[in-house]
């Protein structure tokens, strides 16, 4: 198991269990495809399905599932190729347009009040 200093940083200042599922499905992919980037987005792909990044920290969502339309594809070759969107470890489907305005205004996000819940998403994810 990875020690904590080998975590990202977003990943030490989270819960106990977001660390055990970052570690232990960062464990596995080292089994299967060896030490590097795949290991570490298998892992955090994995830890999207049960928790959201919110600030510096992962925090678990109230529901499990798909974070946005880039975790709901069945073909990971898709995924790799960056086909669909991704928002940064934000939950889009998860929160509702007025929470992520909420958060938006709260990182000082401009020009929030115009935007729709994906590009509110997508902003939180790039000021976080």
């Amino acid at each position: 198991m990875p020690t904590r200093d080998e975590m990202p940083d977003t990943v030490k200042r989270s819960s106990a269990k977001a660390q055990r599922t970052w570690a232990k499905t960062h464990d596995s992919a080292v089994e299967s495809y060896g030490e590097g980037e795949r290991a570490h987005r298998t892992a955090f792909a994995s830890l999207k399905q049960t928790h959201e990044k919110k600030g510096d920290r992962w925090v678990a969502k109230d529901e499990k599932g798909p974070s946005d339309p880039r975790s709901k594809q069945a073909s990971s070759k898709d995924k790799r190729a960056g086909k669909g969107e991704t928002y940064g470890g934000v939950d889009l489907y998860g929160n509702t347009r007025e929470e992520l305005y909420e958060r938006a205004r709260a990182l000082g996000v401009p020009g929030r009040s115009r935007m729709n819940k994906s590009e509110l998403a997508k902003a939180i994810g790039r000021k976080q």
